[in-house]
């Protein structure tokens, strides 16, 4: 499960149909649904600026409210059994909630102290943090392609903060933004822990890996807003749930299901939906307008996370 959405590998529960150049129905049916996931997913941002909450209570909410969701939906689907985890793989589950959780506190944090799309696409570059740890401490080859994406998204991330602007004079980077991109890139450093434990889990399934993680999640949580208080407007407990229930739930339960009939390399492609989502939405919602510099650097760390997470 990453931050924003499920990991995809350890989720094919069934085998994906092959490429034969003209799509099958079931990968149609694939595409839509992971489309469909990515959209909703693209909404976090609004939830979460809308309910004005502080970064914990939000994290307490939506790992509480998807835990139930997921728990309800796992009834429905008959795979409440792969939720039972013991010795090692447990061991995993709690250790990649811990990081799950931390990350979406880093993440929540950030957005209003950046913008949705920033901290989203920023947060996105977890694949390359992924890729420098295995192979410091799993000694996995990394090839001069993927060394060339990743300088390539490094170059694209100064550019998107807008540093370039500030240089010449056509911008001001304030303390808040500074410590917010600082949020969005050490949450998404914490995050690629998340995918190096889950390699070890082979036998645990996405489904049982995001519930245990939301559980983990609300346990680790749900003490600050009882200690400190809990909200109490009508709206703002409203859109918190429906970080749980339709962030969680019903886009995971979507996502599963596209995950399924999919190849592990359109899943990747499709899973871009996200974060463009976020994009437009910060843009058409919130007005935030980006510099073309800025553009420039967004696309740059686009099209290389694309490159890492398709095999290109």
């Amino acid at each position: 499960m990453s931050t924003q959405q499920p990991t995809a590998p350890s989720v094919l529960s069934s085998t994906p149909a092959p490429f034969t150049g003209e799509p099958s129905a079931r990968e149609r049916q694939g595409t839509m649904l992971l489309v469909l996931g990515g959209l909703i997913l693209g909404t976090v941002g609004v939830f979460v600026v809308q309910a004005g909450q502080d970064p914990i209570t939000t994290v307490a909410f939506r790992c509480t409210f998807g835990c139930l969701s997921l728990l309800i939906w796992g009834a429905m689907s008959r795979r409440l059994p792969e939720i039972r985890l013991r010795g090692r793989a447990l061991f995993g589950a709690l250790v990649t909630g811990i990081l799950m959780t931390m990350s979406w506190a880093l993440h929540f944090a950030a957005i209003p102290r950046t913008s949705i799309s920033i901290s989203t696409v920023v947060f996105h570059i977890q694949p390359f943090w992924t890729m420098a740890l295995g192979a410091w401490l799993l000694r996995e080859k990394v090839s001069s392609a993927q060394v060339f994406a990743a300088l390539v998204a490094f170059a694209g991330l100064v550019l998107s903060t807008g540093v370039v602007d500030g240089l010449a004079g056509a911008a001001t980077l304030s303390h808040g933004f500074l410590l917010g991109l600082g949020m969005s890139l050490f949450g998404s450093f914490i995050y690629a822990g998340v995918p190096l434990v889950a390699k070890s889990m082979t036998s645990v399934t996405s489904f049982a890996l995001s519930w245990w993680q939301c559980l983990v999640g609300a346990a680790f949580t749900l003490w600050w807003p009882a200690l400190y208080g809990w909200p109490t407007d009508g709206a703002a407990i409203a859109w918190l749930v429906g970080l749980g229930a339709i962030h969680t739930g019903l886009a995971y339960a979507v996502m599963y299901a596209g995950f399924a009939r999919l190849s592990t390399g359109r899943i990747a492609v499709l899973q871009f939906v996200y974060p463009l989502t976020a994009f437009i939405i910060d843009w058409k919602v919130y007005g935030h307008t980006l510099s073309a510099i800025q553009l420039v650097g967004l696309a740059l760390m686009a099209g290389a996370i694309w490159s890492v997470r398709s095999g290109k």
